[in-house]
């Protein structure tokens, strides 16, 4: 019984994670879009909604918590350079 209870819960707590995971994909992936965009107040307003999601997915274990730490730095480093970038052009 208890084989086919965890059977059930697999299921539900694979859909959980699937949607996480997939909500962090994206969350990454408009930040990197509006970067190369070169939409400044775009790319830091979404930066600023993905590092709340990193941080969820991260807490609940669905990525380890050095990897969204990593991913958080490197889209930081992004959108601090496409602010800086019109200053050194100028």
């Amino acid at each position: 019984a208890s084989g086919r209870k965890r059977v059930r819960q697999d299921v539900k707590l694979n859909a959980a994670n699937t949607s996480l995971r997939s909500k962090y994909r994206t969350a990454v992936k408009n930040v990197e879009k509006a970067v190369l965009a070169g939409d400044k107040t775009k790319a830091t307003e979404l930066f600023a909604k993905a590092q709340s999601i990193v941080d969820t997915v991260a807490d609940k274990g669905i990525f380890h918590k050095n990897k969204a730490a990593r991913d958080k730095s490197r889209l930081s480093a992004k959108v601090k350079a496409l602010a800086l970038a019109p200053a050194a052009a100028a």
